[in-house]
Formats: C-alpha cells, structure tokens, sequence
C-alpha cells in the first residue's frame, strides 16, 4: 500500500480539492495580525505548556512524561449527544468537563494510589478498572470507554516492548519530531489517523502530532532543551480549532456544509465533509504561520519561532475562552479514536 501524504501535504492536497471548505485568505491574514501582536505574549513560551496542563504532574518528574502519553493515548471524542449532558469529574473542588475531566480523572486516580501512569499497569488493566479511574460524578459516564481501554492497553504493551517507558519509547524517534511522528503511528495503531480523499491516502496524526508536541513542552518546561525539527509538525486537526478559525473568518464552510452541521448531522469519520474540514485547517494555520513569519521578518527584522503546534496551543483555548461568542458558529461531530 502506498504511504499517506504527510499532515501538511495532505492539507494542502484537501484544500486545493475541497467542495464544501475554504481558506479565506484575508481572515488568515487577519489572525496573523492578531497572533503578531502576541508574539511575546507567554502563551508562546515553554511556559505556556503548564499552564495549558494545570493538572499534569510537575514537568520536572519522569512520571509527566508518562502522563502525558497515557492522557493523550485516550484523548478522543468527549463531545456529548447533548450539550447538557456531559460527563463531569470534579477534583479539587473543580468541576472538569471535556479533554480536563480526562486529566482530572488521571491525576485523581494518581492521588488514590492508582499506578496509572506505569505501563506494566494499565497495559493489563480491564476495563471495569479503567472505568473506576474514568468514573463521572454526575449520570453521564466517560464516553467511548471500551475504545479508550482498547486504545490504553495496547498502547502499554507497545511500551513494555520498547523499554517500558514512553521516554524509552520516543528515543527511538532519534530526538526529530517527524521521526517521533513515524515512529509512533507506524508502532500504535490506534495513532494511525488515516483517511483516502480524491483516491489519495492522506494523514492528519493529530494524536500523535500533539503527543510530541507535548513532550516538547515537557522538555522545553524542564530545562532540556528543544526538539529538531519541530516546524515539522502542524496544527492538529480537531473539532474546536476549525470552530475558532470559522469564527475568526480565516475558512468558511458552504452554506450546504453549515446547515448541515446546525442541524446536528454526524459526519463519518474519514467522510470527504469531514476530511475536508481537517484538511482545511491544517492548510488553514500553514497559511497563517507563512503570513506571521512574513510580517516579523519585515517588521522586526528576525525571524519567527512560533510554529503551527503553538498556533494551535493558542486558538484551542481560545475558542474554549470564547464558547459564548462562537456559539453561532457549529461543531462537527465525528465518533471517533482518532481527535
């Protein structure tokens, strides 16, 4: 079988193709004014990676490392058939929802002693065990969980193949993020985020992009220096960025696409609305980095070290931030491993 495109190839290969979604190319250029008068701002700075995982273990601890793969092995789908309807885990007197009631559950099982973030363990864990880990606090369970045991346990065995360890794991990936990328979706499959658009295989790795992406800012945050080759990797194609750069006018969707979405339909996973989506925004961001690079070389006579990931690191917590502002603007929902 021939290999996929590669995410940003595959971005640019769907947006040249699309129906139903579009690069604007005066939005992208609007956010890249926005994003350049932030370029000091501390969101694009190691630190920025903290305060993104305020539950995380502290990066100085080897146990991070590991937390960070186990969050991200079962970081999918967490959207509810109702919007009042999700599930809930409270730590700390917080209440978390989303992606944060995955880590608020981890790191609650970390505090009962719960040896979850060690490979030997969860590789074998059942899945009655998984969701006593996962357990909500109000009637709406974690979803999807035999996908997420599925994905956690196979992931472990996996580890315990390469050292036991993710960090033993992504050495392997010779300190290069593109051979980080490969090395993790051509070992774990569930990683393997693949699809066919116009008889081409393409790829978004958005689980796999983030997962090194984190381990950069895990890195970067404990003092040991950068990864090679991290403008490598691009935005990581989900359901909440393309919201943000909808609403910030950088892709537009067809009045066909937008109706649908209003209306709830679920796309498919690997389905050409929802390839195009992703794929657009990957394209999206390239278009916006290229452009915000441009006006730091011109204006500050340098050159610009915020990269697609950290683009990305911006805008999913912005349209978090901005849930009330957007509410217009529709969600995809895909039920799926992959984001």
């Amino acid at each position: 079988m021939e290999q996929p495109l590669m995410p940003r190839e595959s971005g640019q290969y769907v947006a040249e193709r699309s129906r139903d979604v579009f690069v604007d190319e005066e939005g992208v250029k609007k956010v890249a004014e926005m994003l350049y008068m932030l370029r000091d701002s501390e969101a694009f700075t190691a630190t920025g990676w903290k305060m993104m995982n305020p539950l995380a273990p502290s990066p100085d601890t080897d146990e991070a490392i590991n937390w960070v793969f186990v969050t991200d092995t079962m970081n999918f789908s967490f959207w509810p058939d109702r919007e009042d309807q999700q599930c809930e885990v409270n730590y700390r007197g917080t209440t978390y929802r989303g992606y944060m009631s995955l880590c608020a559950a981890i790191t609650r099982a970390m505090d009962e002693g719960v040896p979850i973030t060690d490979p030997a363990h969860f590789s074998q864990m059942s899945e009655a065990d998984l969701a006593r880990i996962l357990r909500s606090d109000n009637d709406t369970p974690m979803p999807m969980l035999k996908e997420r045991h599925e994905a956690l346990t196979e992931a472990g065995r996996v580890l315990l193949q390469h050292g036991g360890s993710f960090r033993s794991f992504i050495s392997h990936g010779q300190n290069d993020a593109e051979k980080m990328v490969r090395y993790i979706v051509d070992n774990i499959p569930s990683y393997r985020d693949e699809a066919t658009f116009e008889g081409k295989r393409i790829s978004f790795y958005k689980r796999a992009q983030i997962l090194v992406a984190d381990f950069w800012g895990i890195m970067q945050a404990r003092g040991e220096g950068n990864i090679p080759n991290l403008d490598y990797l691009t935005m990581f194609a989900d359901y909440r960025v393309p919201q943000a750069l909808v609403y910030l006018e950088a892709l537009r969707y067809s009045d066909a696409l937008m109706e649908a979405l209003k209306k709830g339909e679920l796309l498919s996973s690997g389905e050409r609305r929802e390839v195009e989506i992703r794929g657009c925004s990957i394209w999206c961001v390239e278009k916006i980095k290229n452009h915000l690079w441009q006006l730091v070389r011109e204006r500050d006579g340098k050159s610009c070290d915020i990269n697609s990931a950290l683009i990305d690191f911006y805008l999913w917590p912005y349209a978090k931030q901005h849930h009330g502002e957007m509410a217009h603007v529709p969600i995809h929902h895909t039920h799926c491993i992959y984001y």
